[in-house]
């Protein structure tokens, strides 16, 4: 271990010299058996811990921690964070002077350990006064490289990544929605670690880097959402990708009841992917493994199991901060396929329906939350002085609409009938006072829906889908990133 020559604080607040940080990083080296290295710009504490035999715990054991009081060490930070489970490794931050950067990395034995940390440990007053942050450490380990020459193969793709980087590991492409012969234009590329992504991403970024005569986008691929075990072991909607256009959600349903007659319920279908919703789970996986890779329609498609996000998680910490709308039955935004999602291969994950209700999900790219500290400065705004793309659903953006046009906001109507299975079904009727003498004097989607809020958010969407076509003055690029059924 490195000695300390900066002083520091205990934690009453007493100065203590770097001799006694030492001493006390020393002293719990010794109770724990746990070793200390410092290196590059970091203190690692056990990594693995003693008595560790096997692989380091898998993706999901690693939590972040930020706000820590820069005169704070392993000696006070690791009894707190034992609270939650047993440490692998226990990573500090450091400056040169010998203080601590503010912020740290634990890595522990298991991913429910990590949950525990984040749930008992996120604003916990380790001082007084002094709080710190806890969330999930998202170990990304993919690149997202765009702008690559559409007639390019996987293959090819894969060999010159190797060319140029060190540690690739795989190369994930995805076919035209309306050319299958022909890749998106951009690629995930997965590397052996976070410190070999980083390396390539550091050599690339820059900007100028060329493939084949294109100078390439670099950038963190979004990392994949991670859902609960006990949630997946719930889930009977299926994501089928790599559909044809042309393909319907008749097709698709009739190809999935052929293994089993009446075992779907329903197909959404969006674009180039579906969600096959199942009435029992068994089937769903049952189809899953006898549908995976088989031909509809000329396309060879792909099929997983849907992974839904629980509402009250719809809003997830991620690297990139990019945001995207969601829902199910209603509005999705996506990039056009010409332009770069960087979310990995996974599709906008729709609601699935657990134990009678919908989870809304996350779209393409996954939306970011950030910590909430005790005195950050807050400034009042209104919404409308926002973009567009800071809202994530059709309302929002209808009521943005009428205001930038100086319109009244919309006004919304409720009705219901009754289904044949004697569900309750609701629709939105709704009315643009701006507008409502003119050649349409109001909007009303011609489908219902089981829920209130997917009711009006369908009644929005098609709103704004009328409008664009209708009115030249609508010039939000919404409509232009709206996938039309």
């Amino acid at each position: 271990m490195n000695e300390e020559n900066a002083d520091g604080t205990n934690g009453c607040g007493k100065v203590r010299t770097g001799t006694q940080n030492e001493a006390a990083l020393l002293a719990l080296m010794e109770k724990t058996g746990y070793n200390m290295v410092q290196e590059n710009g970091q203190r690692k504490f056990g990594g693995p811990p003693p008595g560790w035999e096997g692989p380091p715990p898998p993706r999901g054991c690693e939590v972040f921690v930020g706000k820590i009081p820069r005169d704070m060490y392993e000696d006070e930070l690791v009894p707190v964070f034992e609270r939650a489970g047993k440490i692998y490794e226990f990573r500090l931050m450091m400056e040169f002077s010998g203080e601590n950067r503010g912020y740290a990395f634990v890595m522990y034995t298991t991913k429910e350990e990590a949950q525990l940390a984040i749930r008992i440990l996120n604003n916990y007053e380790i001082r007084p006064g002094k709080f710190i942050g806890v969330c999930v450490s998202l170990d990304n380990c993919r690149l997202f490289i765009g702008a690559i020459p559409k007639e390019k193969k996987k293959e090819e793709i894969l060999d010159e990544m190797k060319k140029v980087t060190e540690g690739v590991v795989d190369v994930i492409v995805y076919p035209s929605a309306t050319d299958k012969t022909k890749n998106r234009g951009f690629a995930f590329v997965e590397y052996e670690s976070h410190r070999a992504a980083a390396m390539a991403r550091r050599k690339l970024i820059p900007g100028t880097f060329q493939l084949w005569g294109h100078t390439i986008q670099v950038d963190w691929a979004d990392p994949e959402k991670e859902v609960d075990e006990e949630t997946m072991q719930r889930v009977k909607v299926l994501y089928v990708r790599n559909l044809m256009i042309s393909t319907t959600e008749e097709t698709i349903k009739a190809e999935f009841n052929k293994f089993k007659p009446g075992a779907v319920e329903r197909v959404k279908k969006l674009r180039d992917y579906a969600f096959v919703h199942f009435f029992n789970r068994e089937d769903a996986v049952a189809a899953m493994s006898v549908m995976n890779g088989k031909c509809i329609d000329g396309a060879s498609i792909e099929v997983t199991l849907a992974k839904p996000v629980n509402k009250e998680n719809t809003w997830r910490q991620h690297l990139n901060g990019q945001i995207s709308p969601n829902s199910e039955n209603l509005l999705v935004y996506a990039n056009k396929e010409e332009s770069h999602s960087k979310t990995l291969g996974k599709p906008p994950a729709l609601p699935a329906r657990l134990n009678g209700q919908h989870s809304p999900s996350p779209p393409e790219i996954e939306r970011c939350t950030y910590p909430f500290f005790p005195g950050t400065k807050l400034t009042p705004i209104s919404m409308y002085s926002l973009k567009s793309n800071h809202f994530n659903s059709a309302v929002m953006h209808l009521d943005y609409y009428c205001n930038k046009n100086n319109w009244a906001p919309p006004e919304y109507y409720l009705y219901s009938t009754t289904s044949q299975d004697g569900k309750v079904l609701l629709v939105y009727k709704i009315v643009i006072p701006a507008i409502a003498n003119g050649s349409q004097s109001y909007f009303m989607p011609d489908k219902l829906c089981t829920t209130l809020e997917d009711a009006k958010e369908l009644a929005a969407q098609f709103t704004l889908l009328h409008l664009d076509r209708e009115h030249s003055l609508f010039s939000l690029d919404l409509c232009r990133r709206i996938w039309r059924k």
